[in-house]
């Protein structure tokens, strides 16, 4: 969640823009727009998809989980106090993992609601306030710590000057991996083991080889854009959020982009019962498009 918003995005409408040539008929249907689902919140976030394809997301502000139902198309309350959720995803046993930042932590929730704090910090110290995460095909997860100091923090004093993107084993032990300026969105491929990190306020994004449990290549810089928040889908094509959506191409190359009547969107996921449905988080609202391709796993 980025708290400074861009310049106000008028109608809702795809434009190619100075996008690369493609053939966009393979992605999207000619007349294919974003379909408002609500506006009801005060700053959407974190959109992650379970195995149905039903699409939970956070309201921030509220202290609230929200998800769409993928088969009625409406949107209902899963949770309130929820730690001040922001980036979600779920695991291999659909659970919703959560950064919630109220106190610097990670939650576990299930879909009884219960709820496990996975993390409470590194080293002793409190996290700045977990952003944004991934989680691997062996249980563990990646996840970014920026630093946005919230008006509903108490008594907060930062404890960890870096902003760091940081590995959590399937055994709780959380590893630092690398420093940025502002590290915010975060998403990884299991089938290309890839990772990409956002570094929102250097407009940069950049892209990892997974080369085993919590191990990385030396960046590379993908594309000269930063994104609150990011999804890829089965050929490989980056996401990005911010105005709106930008699509790149795996070579970095900006593809497509998707315009959001809204002031910032922050987020975007694949949902679903087919996973071939764009959500998209954006302000006091969420969005759909339907797409020609899926969700990469």
């Amino acid at each position: 969640m980025k708290n400074k918003w861009s310049l106000s995005i008028l109608g809702l409408v795809l434009v190619l823009g100075s996008c690369k040539s493609v053939n966009y008929s393979k992605m999207f249907d000619v007349n294919a727009e974003p379909k408002l689902i609500s506006k009801q919140f005060s700053f959407t976030e974190g959109p992650a998809a379970d195995k149905a394809g039903n699409v939970y997301f956070t309201d921030q502000p509220n202290d609230k989980i929200y998800f769409w139902d993928a088969k009625t198309d409406k949107v209902e309350l899963f949770l309130d106090k929820t730690g001040r959720a922001n980036g979600t995803y779920f695991d291999k046993n659909d659970n919703l993992i959560t950064c919630s930042d109220d106190q610097g932590e990670i939650w576990k929730i299930s879909k009884d609601k219960s709820v496990e704090v996975l993390s409470k910090g590194f080293e002793g110290k409190r996290l700045n306030g977990p952003n944004d995460l991934w989680i691997d095909d062996l249980g563990g997860m990646y996840f970014t710590d920026p630093l946005y100091e919230r008006d509903y923090w108490t008594n907060f004093k930062q404890e960890i000057p870096e902003k760091n993107l940081y590995y959590r084993n399937k055994n709780g032990k959380i590893s630092k991996l690398e420093t940025f300026t502002q590290p915010n969105g975060i998403i990884g491929s299991i089938k290309l083991k890839k990772l990409y990190v956002s570094d929102i306020d250097a407009k940069k994004t950049y892209v990892y080889d997974i080369l085993g449990e919590g191990k990385l290549s030396e960046k590379k810089l993908f594309c000269e854009m930063g994104s609150d928040g990011m999804t890829l889908d089965a050929q490989g094509n980056l996401y990005l959020t911010g105005d709106g959506v930008t699509v790149f191409n795996p070579k970095g190359e900006r593809i497509h982009h998707i315009k959001i009547a809204e002031d910032w969107t922050s987020n975007v996921t694949f949902g679903g019962e087919r996973n071939n449905i764009l959500f998209i988080t954006a302000s006091k609202s969420v969005y759909t498009i339907p797409t020609k391709t899926t969700g990469i796993k």
